[in-house]
């Protein structure tokens, strides 16, 4: 049965959902407050660079995009660890080739997906801030203010898809505690660039993610299709040395790279510039008990789990949501029951990925350069060839497969507890006693299903 919804937000969520509701025919309002980039260009005010992962291309590929995608996206096959010292040393996500994430270009993204749901049939609106819902009358208001117009607009359901600083979770708020808890981490982000050579080469490996580790924080860089790399230095703003608030300008940053960052800052001719031109941006976990108000609005996307970047699974989780909620939407006559499923099936998986986020920020800034670490991970590394589809290191789950994220922790844990046990006081891992090791696999882990494992395919 056809339906008519109003899509709050026409970012890369918004954008897709819109997309995939239009094709089975519903009729779709996209209701944006920024002006089409289309015409305007990309104005994002948030990291260029993205982590498209298995479970995300997954989504993409469903939707008949995939190939599109990946014609504009670098691949990532591991961690190129810069110390302060020594040598650069490249960590593999995977165990094979294929097993990569791809380095996307936010704007760029949002242009095709946007293209692609316009001739699906949605209709996009542009200048769009929602500023009221009468959820009961299921009327909202919608104020243009750059023409300075206002208008009424009638809804059978409001999905927000707006962001961390939702307005549609506002206006729900005011009718139902959500549960909201916002958490800041107390560390922010300056985004930085390293142009390419003069030949337009890339100035180092392009088939890495970059990381400079320095304990408490750490500067990382993805590539771009056209040679450059966005670079993205996260500090604590205060409270500790260094911080973003000792470095109040261009100078006392580039003494800062000069001590911290040396190799990077030779890559970085723009620093003065770009320090002074680019915001310093918040990172934050956002918390809802409630993502829907009965059959009337949901939340998706960040507007319900917004968190932290360190894992690169935002915009694949959100993917996932809207994957969720279409399939829902068609197995639910009732709107009120499909959004009760949808917060069902993805909030433990929300709440996972948020976790792993937060951890994984201190093994990128800091466990990566450390001893025992790489021990485990060789171990991680060893076992995961020993029993393929059973001991499957957290990172694959998330990354290249589609084993849902809770699935993905809880194993985690079981297989980080057996790691640390049978690394302890161990400086070389052929020294184990791998069949003991086998036989521990075999009673903690059943094998994950095979449709799970496809997204590594």
């Amino acid at each position: 049965m056809a339906r008519s919804h109003a899509i709050v937000g026409g970012g890369l969520a918004g954008a897709l959902l819109a997309l995939l509701l239009a094709r089975r025919g519903h009729a779709v309002d996209v209701f944006e407050r920024r002006p089409d980039p289309r015409l305007r260009g990309y104005e994002g005010g948030r990291s260029i660079n993205l982590a498209l992962a298995a479970r995300g291309l997954a989504v993409l590929q469903e939707a008949g995009l995939g190939e599109a995608v990946l014609q504009q996206a670098v691949a990532m096959r591991g961690r190129m660890v810069h110390p302060r010292e020594g040598a650069t040393s490249f960590l593999p996500y995977g165990r094979v080739d294929r097993e990569c994430i791809w380095s996307v270009h936010r704007g760029r993204l949002n242009l095709l997906l946007l293209e692609a749901a316009e001739r699906a049939g949605a209709r996009l609106h542009f200048h769009q801030r929602l500023n009221y819902v009468d959820f009961f009358a299921r009327r909202a208001e919608l104020v243009d203010d750059h023409e300075r117009r206002v208008r009424w607009i009638d809804f059978e359901s409001l999905i927000g898809a707006d962001g961390a600083g939702s307005a549609l979770r506002a206006a729900m708020q005011r009718h139902i505690d959500l549960g909201e808890r916002f958490e800041p981490l107390g560390h922010g982000y300056k985004e930085l660039e390293i142009p390419p050579e003069a030949d337009g080469s890339f100035r180092i490996a392009r088939d890495a993610l970059h990381i400079w580790p320095r304990g408490g924080y750490m500067l990382i860089a993805l590539p771009n299709t056209e040679g450059t790399f966005t670079a993205t230095l996260f500090l604590a703003h205060r409270g500790s040395s260094p911080c973003f608030d000792e470095l109040a300008d261009a100078a006392a940053a580039r003494a800062f790279f000069e001590r911290e960052f040396p190799d990077a800052l030779a890559l970085m001719p723009g620093l003065a510039d770009d320090w002074a031109e680019h915001p310093t941006s918040g990172l934050a976990t956002l918390r809802l008990q409630h993502w829907h108000f009965e059959g009337r609005a949901v939340l998706l996307g960040d507007a319900a789990h917004a968190m932290v970047p360190f894992h690169g699974q935002g915009m694949n989780c959100a993917f996932e949501d809207v994957a969720a909620l279409d399939r829902l939407m068609q197995e639910h006559t009732d709107t009120h029951a499909a959004f009760a499923a949808f917060e069902a099936e993805r909030r433990p998986n929300a709440e996972a990925i948020q976790a792993m986020a937060l951890e994984n920020y201190v093994e990128m800034r800091d466990s990566v350069d450390d001893p025992d670490w790489r021990r485990q991970r060789a171990l991680e590394l060893r076992l995961a060839e020993r029993h393929p589809g059973r001991f499957v290191p957290r990172y694959s789950m998330v990354s290249f497969t589609r084993t849902p994220y809770a699935v993905a922790f809880e194993r985690g844990r079981v297989q980080r507890a057996l790691l640390v046990e049978a690394t302890r006081g161990v400086e070389d891992i052929d020294t184990l006693d791998l069949a003991a090791l086998d036989g521990r696999v075999h009673a903690l882990l059943e094998p994950l299903p095979a449709h799970w494992l496809a997204g590594a395919a």
